[in-house]
């Protein structure tokens, strides 16, 4: 656990240190999360459902990268301080349960950022929609997709519900960030607890 905290102690002193002003530091964040949101929407759409390209509606899934870029990025980069913000108390705690309890936050983040994610594409292609010939009731594209995710959680095995959670699971890549990092600190903690390395002198 020493370990574990130490390690993430130098991540925060190297953030710190690497960071620069913040005036200059948040449009490259959010441009990163931008650019990461876009790629995880165009990889998911061509490894889980290439057809719809094939499609009169493909230049609408085209259009819909722009909010979900966007949108996308201001989540993340907003999770990305709470984050931080939550790394501070956590090394701050005096507990070991204190210290894991904080650490957990992430993982409400990520269940957050799911309803996000059907947020995005509730909203963005409503957004999108208005531009279009066949405009759509912000309503019932809500509803298209409150159904989706509901179908995928009574039959997560289906095909369509699969490809779905799939789906789901790549445009969640970019909010998982803060808990993949805490994973490999703590795999890596434990790593060097069992196999230390030998110092040569």
């Amino acid at each position: 656990m020493e370990l574990w905290r130490d390690t993430l102690h130098q991540v925060l002193d190297l953030y710190e240190r690497k960071r620069g002003s913040l005036k200059y530091f948040f449009p490259v964040l959010f441009g990163f999360f931008i650019v990461l949101n876009i790629t995880c929407y165009w990889w998911a759409i061509y490894t889980a459902f290439p057809h719809y390209m094939m499609t009169h509606e493909a230049t609408h899934y085209i259009k819909l990268q722009i909010p979900v870029g966007i949108l996308g990025a201001l989540f993340d980069s907003l999770s990305f301080f709470v984050t931080i913000w939550i790394i501070r108390r956590a090394l701050a705690s005096s507990k070991t349960s204190e210290y894991v309890f904080h650490l957990s936050l992430d993982l409400l983040v990520a269940v957050i950022a799911t309803f996000w994610v059907l947020f995005v594409f509730t909203f963005g292609g409503w957004m999108i929609s208005l531009w279009e010939t066949a405009p759509e009731l912000l309503a019932d594209r809500g509803s298209k997709y409150t159904n989706r995710a509901i179908q995928a959680i009574q039959d997560p095995t289906g095909q369509e519900n699969a490809k779905n959670i799939y789906f789901g699971v790549i445009m969640g890549v970019s909010a998982a960030l803060p808990t993949f990092l805490h994973l490999a600190l703590f795999f890596s903690s434990v790593f060097r607890r069992f196999f230390p390395s030998k110092k040569t002198g």
